[in-house]
């Protein structure tokens, strides 16, 4: 394990921060374990009371990061008012289907000066909204400013033990999004701006739609030619719908884009792609979210992409498959089959048809 970086980060005003971290899970954890070493003080919130007995009581949290050393400067509490008291950034990290909820929760505890950073990664399923327009309707405009979205390739697992990585902060304010940078980067961990939140929280929910994919795919025992035809056609299907509702096309090539749809397509950290697999080795839904025993994102998001997908007119036929799978008890083989088998297309429709309209 690396060495403990002991800087007293500080916001803008001279204030010292402290951190907030909403959900105790390994996203969550891994993320306060950033802090905490870089000298914050941190309180957690969980309502799960033996996660927070361990953490204060053993200083691990075996559920979600086994083998992981909590630090001594992080507490624990079932109680939301008591982990925003005297914070200045609050760390949203609960699954997308709680996260208006929890919110709700929250605001009589938020001032305008709270940086407020959401690490979730979905789309709400009723409004299929993203999150940080979740946080718009509930929170307001003016709150809106110091909302930033955090996402990128950072699996929990190598965060936590200092494994090198890039990761993406996206918000309307960019003073926001280097808040954000200053009290969160340190030499393991590197924090990039991008205005783009549209692309980046798109990007984000979306690539576990294609993660869970890919898991299929392995657990059918496909190679490695399928996996990357899934990826690279599912980022091309990402990028469709995101410019669409108003992304920048750049986006998607960067790392809340590409970056993290290689990170969750190929690796076994990646609870979807687990997920996957075990939908791919014949499990019903309900057998493999019980074996991988955490929140599975992309299942979730699936419903919601495919229905914002119709709602746009957007052509997805990856998600779709995804859709008839996971919601209607598809056969997976026969999903591979239609998408090999669909009509002709060329890979870069829309350019050809601008860009080289004699060819």
């Amino acid at each position: 394990m690396g060495p403990v970086i002991n800087r007293q980060d500080r916001s803008s005003s001279g204030q010292r921060e402290r951190a907030a971290v909403l959900g105790a899970g390994s996203w969550g954890t891994a993320l306060a374990i950033l802090l905490a070493k870089k000298g914050l003080p941190v309180r957690m919130w969980s309502i799960e009371g033996e996660v927070v007995r361990e953490i204060n009581e053993e200083k691990t949290n075996t559920s979600y990061l086994p083998g992981v050393v909590v630090p001594e400067n992080i507490s624990v509490s079932g109680s939301i008012e008591e982990t925003l008291r005297d914070a200045t950034v609050l760390v949203m990290s609960v699954p997308s289907h709680v996260f208006r909820e929890v919110l709700k929760k929250t605001l009589p505890y938020l001032n305008r000066s709270h940086l407020v950073v959401n690490a979730a990664k979905g789309l709400e399923e009723s409004s299929l909204k993203r999150l940080s327009e979740v946080f718009s309707e509930e929170a307001g405009g003016e709150r809106y400013n110091n909302f930033v979205a955090l996402s990128g390739p950072s699996h929990a697992e190598e965060v936590s033990r200092e494994i090198p990585t890039a990761v993406v902060a996206a918000g309307a304010k960019r003073a926001s999004c280097e808040r954000l940078q200053d009290i969160f980067m340190c030499p393991s961990f590197r924090v990039y701006t991008n205005p783009d939140i549209v692309g980046v929280e798109l990007s984000g929910a979306l690539k576990n739609v294609i993660a869970i994919c890919t898991g299929v795919t392995d657990g059918l025992g496909l190679g490695d030619n399928t996996k990357a035809a899934l990826m690279t056609r599912g980022l091309a299907e990402i990028s469709r719908l995101g410019t669409a509702l108003g992304a920048n096309p750049l986006t998607f090539a960067g790392l809340a884009g590409v970056g993290d749809l290689i990170v969750t397509c190929t690796s076994m950290h990646s609870r979807n792609r687990r997920f996957g697999i075990e939908v791919g080795k014949g499990s019903s839904v309900e057998e493999a979210l019980k074996k991988v025993r955490m929140v599975v994102e992309g299942y979730r998001t699936t419903g919601a992409a495919f229905r914002l997908a119709q709602k746009t007119g957007i052509t997805m036929p990856i998600v779709e498959q995804a859709y008839r799978v996971l919601y209607e008890a598809g056969n997976t083989v026969e999903a591979v089959t239609s998408l090999m088998t669909r009509g002709k297309k060329h890979e870069m429709e829309e350019v050809v048809e601008t860009a080289y309209p004699d060819w």
